[in-house]
């Protein structure tokens, strides 16, 4: 046997808005746990080890005990926005490192409503202190703003300056990206709204509207890996979905180097980490077909479709101009909706883009199903910074 890696099942909650639902970590915890390990048709004590992420819970071990308590080691993952996708990252290097043959990743979040802010505690050095001494060293910065709209909306306000792009670009990716959602039972909006609608929502931060920026939100998704031995003796081919390639980066020098927003929100570290993820999978983005990306706001799409190479760099709003992300398209890029309309609930973005890819490769996402879908990417970043890209392909026995 090798060391390929598999996701034999996943599971979430539907994304909800804080607060609406009357449940805490362990209940969401189990509600998505449970649903991987009946999409795998495996029980909590084949897992050998299980990665539990949250940035705000902090309870790994507590949050599973509603599901078993088999004496497993339970670690908790925290690593900004790319939580759940650190987990998934490191369940698979304990399963491809021969610790485990079935290891568990879950990601949850219970998060406060409002604008998230700039991770300002007791310490005077934050998660994101470089990126703000960048940010406010190139560009004014305004107090009386939300601190993570300021950042990716002057990353789109550099991109509009140097490359010719348009608020209309970026309306134009949140009016696809909740379109897109109406079909997603799980996300948090299924409003299809008018591309007017989007554009002349409430400004948050110029160029981005409300309907441009993902919202602060509730719930849960969790993924089971396993390795190709396991596949074998629990005939779970048909359902196998391989990791071919992953890769965590994080900021180097260059995020920082001429105050550059656009550096500074992770243009930098996405393109490392999706060169080393493809490369390990031995795909190039001409291969891809459907992407779930970090569209934390939809200028973080525009910047990132450059970052993964889809377009050259201060091209990619061309993209849009030829609707080359959408269904129809070269790509499908966020078919559940993305953050921006599934929803964003820190620790479990990651691994909800997991199982949207997931059900794409199976040929199970339903109304959402990209047609003939053979590779999928997924890019989930936090600034901090550290950004996860998978790729996945179906598997072959």
């Amino acid at each position: 046997m090798t060391n390929r890696t598999f996701v034999v099942g996943v599971g979430m909650t539907k994304f909800e808005k804080p607060g609406s639902r009357d449940w805490d970590y362990p209940d969401m915890a189990k509600e998505a746990v449970g649903n991987a390990l009946q999409d795998a048709g495996v029980p909590y004590d084949k897992i050998e080890m299980a990665y539990a992420g949250s940035m705000y819970g902090s309870m790994g071990q507590r949050a599973l005990y509603e599901t078993g308590m088999t004496g497993i080691p339970v670690m908790t993952v925290m690593n900004a926005c790319a939580t759940g996708s650190s987990a998934l990252f490191l369940a698979r290097q304990a399963v491809r490192g021969g610790l485990a043959d079935c290891a568990l990743a879950l990601g949850m979040e219970k998060m406060k409503k409002g604008s998230l802010g700039a991770g300002v505690g007791e310490s005077k050095v934050t998660i994101i202190d470089h990126h703000l001494r960048s940010m406010t060293a190139g560009r004014e910065w305004e107090l009386d703003k939300a601190p993570m709209p300021q950042m990716f909306g002057n990353a789109g306000r550099e991109h509009m300056e140097k490359y010719g792009s348009t608020p209309e670009h970026y309306a134009w990716i949140g009016w696809k990206n909740h379109k897109h959602s109406v079909n997603n039972p799980y996300a948090q909006f299924q409003t299809e709204y008018s591309f007017e609608d989007v554009k002349n929502a409430p400004m948050i931060f110029d160029p981005l509207t409300k309907l441009q920026c993902s919202p602060t939100s509730d719930g849960a998704a969790a993924a089971v890996v396993v390795s190709e031995r396991f596949v074998d003796e629990h005939g779970l081919w048909d359902q196998a979905v391989e990791i071919a390639g992953h890769h965590i980066a994080t900021d180097t020098p260059e995020s920082f180097a001429d105050n550059s927003s656009i550096q500074v929100v992770g243009f930098g570290v996405s393109q490392l980490a999706a060169r080393k993820a493809m490369d390990e999978a031995q795909v190039s983005i001409e291969d891809v077909d459907v992407i779930e990306l970090h569209d934390c706001f939809s200028a973080n799409e525009l910047i990132t479709y450059e970052a993964l190479g889809m377009a050259g760099v201060g091209e990619g709003h061309k993209l849009i101009d030829d609707k080359a992300t959408t269904y129809g398209g070269k790509w499908v890029v966020n078919p559940s909706g993305g953050l921006i309309s599934k929803g964003h609930p820190l620790g479990a973005t990651g691994l909800a883009q997991c199982a949207e890819l997931t059900w794409q490769l199976r040929g199970k996402a339903g109304k959402r199903q990209v047609e003939g879908a053979r590779v999928a990417l997924q890019h989930n970043i936090g600034l901090g910074s550290a950004c996860a890209v998978a790729v996945y392909k179906p598997a072959s026995a």
